[in-house]
């Protein structure tokens, strides 16, 4: 473990090596000490590597930038190389970090027998000003309506790119529906491990997708969480929200339950266009799906399980006796 020792914003500004304060020169050095964490930890992977040059012993390193979240500290390197304001050059410093990354392993002779995975845990931050990142013509979530928080495939859809030489075809692109759950039972398959049947009950091997193999889904469908609990599901062109507005961190209106939201993403990724009400029987469809899952605790084959905390508003919805209590 290295990293912060709490939330890089955190005031106290030490890094914690293991369960030991991190020894110089691990340490604070831009003049906004927080700028300096994401180098540091570029560094520390750099290291990291070189430890393991040529070795025939597996390794496991996960990566986890504090950069492009806010507070957007690029350093002073970086700063105004984007003209895009403090988002674009801290995203043009992550991009650094993840190319020295990508030197390293190819310098300590790993880069033809490793997977590497470059992805993100949510769409762009509102915090980031994405209304005048747009006005500079720069479209954080392309042409995909909202952003974090939000239950839209702007707060969802993200960035996964692959490097893994003689197993994953340069230049491929896959359309599979796909979820960071799945990387456990992924890394499952590969490893030739079987998982307990209390583990990754979410999670698909997309082996099959990486390697060029899959000959149809690898997963039925995925569940999607708003910041305000709200629920929706994507199942092969459709998408069912149940909510009617983002499900944000904004306060919603009265009345907010009183209809849903259905999109068809294969005519259009801008979830602008509400079929709900067209189509009664995809919702009804997908609702029974969703309702599966949460009474079984899970969406992979085996025992049902309990979930981890109460699952809301679906129940309501579903008996159309909805509030806007979400519960």
């Amino acid at each position: 473990y290295f990293a912060t020792s709490g939330f890089h914003d955190d005031p106290s500004r030490y890094f914690i090596e293991n369960n030991h304060f991190a020894k110089p020169p691990y340490a604070i050095t831009e003049k906004d000490p927080r700028a300096s964490i994401l180098p540091t930890l570029t560094r520390k992977a750099v290291e990291y590597l070189g430890q393991h040059a040529k070795s025939a012993k597996p390794f496991f390193l996960y990566l986890a930038f504090n950069a492009p979240h806010v507070p957007l500290v690029p350093t002073q390197e970086w700063k105004g190389k984007s003209g895009l304001g403090d988002y674009g050059d801290y995203v043009m410093e992550t991009d650094w970090s993840v190319g020295q990354v990508m030197q390293a392993l190819d310098k300590a002779g790993l880069g033809d027998n490793t997977l590497l995975i470059f992805t993100s845990d949510n769409g762009c931050s509102p915090e980031a000003h994405p209304e005048k990142l747009e006005k500079l013509g720069h479209y954080p979530s392309e042409l995909r309506r909202g952003y974090k928080y939000e239950i839209w495939d702007g707060g969802h859809r993200i960035p996964f790119m692959v490097r893994w030489p003689g197993k994953v075809k340069a230049g491929t692109r896959s359309d599979q529906l796909i979820s960071l759950t799945d990387l456990m039972a992924t890394c499952a398959d590969i490893l030739g491990a079987k998982l307990p049947d209390n583990a990754g009950e979410d999670s698909f091997s997309i082996l099959p997708v990486l390697l060029g193999t899959a000959t149809g889904p690898v997963r039925e469908a995925a569940v999607f969480t708003s910041f305000d609990g709200s629920l929706a599901i994507r199942q092969g062109q459709w998408k069912l929200e149940l909510v009617s507005d983002s499900g944000g961190m904004g306060k919603h209106k009265p009345g907010y339950w009183s209809k849903g939201q259905l999109y068809d993403m294969g005519k259009e990724v801008s979830e602008r266009k509400n079929e709900y009400d067209e189509h009664p029987e995809v919702v009804a469809r997908l609702m029974e799906l969703l309702k599966k899952y949460v009474e079984n605790g899970r969406s992979t084959p085996g025992p049902n399980e309990h979930n981890d905390v109460p699952v809301k508003g679906w129940q309501a919805w579903e008996q159309g006796k909805w509030s806007n209590q979400n519960d």
